[in-house]
């Protein structure tokens, strides 16, 4: 194995987020309500990188940054906090940073965001991919050339999907997972993609076309068949409080992969992916959330609840010696001055 290769490739678009907590309730036209707490910091594509990152991958992005004080902050943060290779990025004169406000209510938030499309497409970001173990991506409807090419080269793609605003749910977007390792939709779109009426079916049709499938459940945790090994893994939620469930997807993906390239059971990737998620909606935000080695290992030492102490107690011989500093949560408001 070519050690010099990134562990994980991403590409997308990047926002800058204000998270707004503790609404007592939706807003509603005409109405000022004040809320109990905000953090902001990168977000999009960022969630993925900062999470990544934190579990001490090397990890390559490939996005687009305003030429404005968020995009210099966002910069900031990835490169020189979270240790993210910005190698493949670009800044875009004239061009600003996307911007999204985050009303976080309940187990969900509403978004609303600003923004254009950036002036660089992922597949002229990319070029011809550099080869690196696995590739973390958001499919859509439609393919991007980069990814054929990243598949070719030999990286393992791992992939989710969004909402459809359409609705229609169109199954010709599952014929990209004909290049794809490991598919990670929630049960939501597996069902609306696969015409299935529950995630276990959903879980069905898609191990029928990847390797490995993990339907992510929500409040009920998630499901999954490696057809590689042969495995098939159930595990449930943990009982978190919710302050801000922003980018938890994307903390379970993250978690997913790294424990993959560990080479852990079924069953040890996805409870780590299910307690790495679980974790992180106790923050503000997407990325910044992520718990990280650091804060795996925090949860682990507290821990007293037998039960959850017998089904994680592979975490003992998992956490690496060195879990690196504290992370940094999504600040109030930005620093004053950049590094």
């Amino acid at each position: 194995m070519d050690d010099d290769r990134p562990d994980v490739l991403l590409t997308g678009l990047l926002f800058y987020d204000l998270v707004l907590t503790g609404l007592g309730k939706p807003p509603t036209p005409g109405e000022e309500i004040w809320t109990d707490g905000m953090g902001c910091g990168p977000g999009g594509i960022a969630n993925l990188a900062v999470a990544t990152a934190r579990f001490g991958l090397r990890t390559s992005l490939a996005t687009v940054f305003g030429d404005d004080y968020y995009g210099a902050y966002c910069r900031d943060v990835l490169a020189g906090q979270e240790g993210v290779d910005l190698s493949l990025s670009r800044t875009a004169d004239g061009w600003h940073t996307p911007v999204t406000v985050s009303l976080a209510h309940g187990h969900d938030r509403a978004l609303v965001t600003h923004g254009q499309e950036p002036p660089y497409s992922q597949d002229v970001l990319m070029g011809d991919p550099p080869e690196s173990r696995t590739a973390l991506v958001h499919i859509e409807a439609e393919p991007r050339e980069w990814l054929a090419k990243a598949a070719a080269n030999g990286t393992l793609i791992y992939a989710d999907v969004g909402w459809d605003p359409t609705q229609q749910w169109s199954r010709d977007l599952l014929d990209q997972l004909a290049l794809c390792h490991a598919f990670l939709p929630n049960e939501t779109e597996a069902m609306a993609y696969t015409r299935t009426d529950s995630a276990v079916a959903a879980l069905g049709t898609l191990s029928e076309l990847v390797p490995v499938a993990v339907v992510t459940r929500g409040g009920e945790g998630a499901v999954a068949v490696d057809q590689t090994t042969g495995e098939y893994a159930e595990v449930p939620a943990l009982d978190v409080d919710v302050l801000d469930a922003t980018g938890a997807g994307d903390v379970f993906g993250a978690s997913f992969v790294a424990a993959s390239l560990g080479g852990w059971p079924l069953t040890e990737r996805l409870r780590f992916a299910v307690l790495s998620a679980g974790l992180s909606v106790g923050h503000h935000g997407g990325g910044l959330a992520a718990p990280g080695w650091y804060g795996v290992e925090r949860w682990w030492r507290s821990l007293t609840d037998p039960g959850l102490k017998k089904a994680y107690g592979f975490l003992a011989d998992r956490i690496p010696a060195d879990v690196g500093p504290p992370v940094h949560h999504a600040p109030v408001t930005p620093p004053a001055r950049l590094h």
